[in-house]
C-alpha cells in the first residue's frame, strides 16, 4: 500500500511540474555536446549543419514513469547568424506535451584577436498540452468526458559570451504567461499558475595544458530558477574530451542538486556520461543515478543522443567558430 502511494505521490508530482512550465524536461541532455537544446544563441556555432536526435527515459521501472524524445537542428546562414528548429514529444502518464521551438541567433565579434564574441538568440515556442482523460476517475464528483487541450505559443531570449576557451550563457525561457483556458471544470475557478518563466544560466571554461594537447578538461556549471514557486536547481558538471584529429571521445560526470534553504546540496541524480564524434557521426549516453527517495522503485534515467554533422562550410567570421 505505502509502495502503491509513493508512485501515485511521483506522478502527481511530475504532472504538477508539467502542468506549470510547458516545456522539456532539461537533464544532462545539453552536456551532450549539444547546448542549442538549451539555449538559442547557440544556433549556428560550428562549421557544420548539426542534427541531434535525443531519447530520456525517467524513472526505469515505474510504469507511466517520464518519457521525451526531441528531434534538433540548427545551421549557419551567412557569416554572422544561425537557425535553429527543436521538435519534441513528452508523455508522462496521462499527460501529453509535443511542440517545436524556432530559433534565430546573431553573433558579433568584439575583439577578433582575442576570440571574444557576443552571441544574442531568441525562439519562438508552439506547445500543445493535453491531459489523457481515459484512465482518470471523476474530478470533485465530475466525470470528464473529453480530453483537456490546450496551446500556449511563448518566446525565450539569450545571450552568450564567449572569449577564448569560457563560455557564458544567460537566458530566460517561456516569458509569456500561460493561457490556462480549457483545464478548469468551474471557469471562475482555477488553481493552475499562469507563470511559466524561469532563468537559468550556464559556464564553463575548456583546459588544456598547450594548443597542441590532445586531452581537454571542461567543467562547467548550469543554474535554473523557476518563477513559479522559486525552486531552483544547479548541476555541477566535468567533462574530459580526448581528440585524435577532427574526431574525439569523452568521459563526464554530471551531479545535479536542489538549492534548498533547509538542506542545501540536496542530491536529485549522479549522471556518468560518455560518447564519441568518428568523422561525422556522434553518439553519447548518460545513466542518471537517482539519489534520493525514488532510488527504492526506480534503478535511474537513460539519456541517449545520436546525431550528424553535415555539409562542412567555412565562415570568414571566427564567431562562429
Amino acid at each position: 500500500m505505502k509502495k502503491t502511494q509513493i508512485l501515485i505521490l511521483l506522478m502527481l508530482v511530475a504532472f504538477g511540474a508539467k502542468a506549470q512550465e510547458l516545456t522539456i524536461p532539461q537533464l544532462s541532455q545539453y552536456i551532450a555536446d549539444n547546448p542549442f537544446l538549451m539555449s538559442p544563441t547557440y544556433a549556428g556555432v560550428g562549421d557544420h549543419i548539426k542534427i541531434r536526435l535525443n531519447g530520456l527515459t525517467q524513472w526505469v521501472g515505474i510504469e507511466n514513469a517520464p518519457d521525451t524524445q526531441t528531434l534538433a537542428a540548427d545551421a549557419r546562414i551567412g557569416n554572422r547568424s544561425g537557425v535553429g528548429m527543436l521538435m519534441y514529444n513528452d508523455s508522462n502518464g496521462n499527460t501529453i506535451q509535443r511542440g517545436a521551438r524556432i530559433s534565430f541567433a546573431h553573433h558579433l565579434t568584439l575583439d577578433r584577436y582575442d576570440d571574444e564574441f557576443l552571441s544574442l538568440g531568441i525562439s519562438y515556442n508552439f506547445n500543445q498540452f493535453r491531459l489523457d482523460i481515459q484512465n482518470l476517475p471523476p474530478v470533485n464528483g465530475q466525470t470528464l468526458t473529453d480530453d483537456r487541450a490546450t496551446v500556449n505559443h511563448n518566446f525565450d531570449i539569450g545571450v552568450l559570451y564567449r572569449k577564448d576557451k569560457f563560455f557564458l550563457s544567460l537566458n530566460a525561457s517561456n516569458i509569456l504567461p500561460k493561457d490556462l483556458e480549457g483545464f478548469s471544470l468551474n471557469p471562475n475557478e482555477t488553481f493552475e499558475p499562469n507563470t511559466l518563466r524561469n532563468y537559468y544560466s550556464y559556464v564553463g571554461y575548456s583546459f588544456s595544458k598547450n594548443k597542441n594537447s590532445k586531452v581537454e578538461v571542461e567543467p562547467s556549471i548550469f543554474f535554473q530558477w523557476f518563477e513559479s514557486d522559486g525552486r531552483s536547481v544547479t548541476d555541477l558538471n566535468t567533462k574530459v574530451r580526448f581528440h585524435n584529429y577532427e574526431d574525439y571521445y569523452y568521459l563526464g560526470l554530471t551531479y545535479r542538486f536542489l538549492n534548498d534553504v533547509d538542506q542545501p546540496l540536496t542530491p536529485l541524480y549522479l549522471a556518468p556520461l560518455a560518447g564519441l564524434k568518428k568523422n561525422n557521426f556522434y553518439f553519447g549516453y548518460s545513466y542518471q543515478l537517482i539519489t534520493n527517495e525514488i532510488i527504492g522503485y526506480s534503478s535511474g534515467t537513460h539519456v541517449v543522443t545520436v546525431g550528424l554533422d553535415l555539409f562542412q562550410g567555412i565562415s570568414n567570421c571566427r564567431c562562429t567558430y
